[in-house]
């Protein structure tokens, strides 16, 4: 393989099998750890459920845990609070353990006043809440189909078609979740509870703009002015 071109812009350094396929997203030169790995296939559930901006406040907390010794940079453990208009939304990832929240190794839930939705891409169900004035308990139902398959065939359709009004997610929806997740890593790493001005698209903090909002691009590259 090419090692230097798949290096790309990322800043050089000697080969570490360590660092390469699959490892190579526990490290800050070329991805952002589970905060954006599954971030960008959970975080949408809630964002595009919601009908959600981007954040107003983004707190994180979280490290390295369950592999203390293991080489890796991004948390294994890391816990997320964003402040909506309305709501709260939590994230939480743990490496090491695949029995979470409600009994299942990953998914989101939505908390109302009369019950929880849970789902995942296996299925959903509701937990009654037992303050709750309207029964609305619904057992475990697994996914007749393959969402992720969907997916792809949607996404090939579209391009073959050029119907973008039968894409079921924009390039602008994706890149708002994909903000979202890189939020919670920023905030890790600045160690600040952040600010957004959805305005100006960036933090208040100016510091932390400068130097987490864009990349350093190395070998070469540049990001093109478009």
């Amino acid at each position: 393989m090419d090692y230097a071109m798949w290096l790309g812009p990322a800043q050089t350094r000697p080969f570490n099998s360590s660092r390469f396929h699959f490892n190579f997203r526990w490290f800050w030169d070329y991805a952002g750890g589970l905060m954006t790995d599954w971030g960008v296939h959970l975080l949408d559930y809630g964002l595009l459920g919601m009908k959600a901006e981007a954040p107003k406040t983004i707190a994180a907390l979280g490290g390295n845990f369950a592999y203390p010794d293991l080489y890796e940079e991004t948390p294994d453990t890391l816990t997320t609070l964003y402040e909506f208009d309305k709501f709260n939304l939590v994230w939480d990832h743990a490496m090491g353990i695949d029995n979470g929240s409600y009994g299942r190794d990953h998914g989101i839930a939505y908390i109302g006043n009369n019950g929880t939705l849970v789902l995942s891409r296996q299925g959903w169900e509701v937990i009654e809440e037992k303050q709750g004035k309207n029964k609305v308990s619904k057992p475990w139902a697994a996914v007749a189909d393959n969402g992720l398959e969907n997916h792809m065939a949607n996404f090939i359709s579209v391009v073959r078609s050029r119907k973008m009004e039968e894409l079921r997610c924009s390039v602008q929806e994706a890149s708002h979740v994909a903000t979202v997740a890189q939020m919670g890593n920023i905030s890790l790493r600045s160690g600040e509870r952040l600010s957004w001005d959805r305005e100006a698209g960036k933090f208040t903090d100016g510091k932390v703009n400068k130097k987490y909002l864009m990349k350093e691009y190395h070998n070469g590259y540049r990001l093109p002015s478009i």
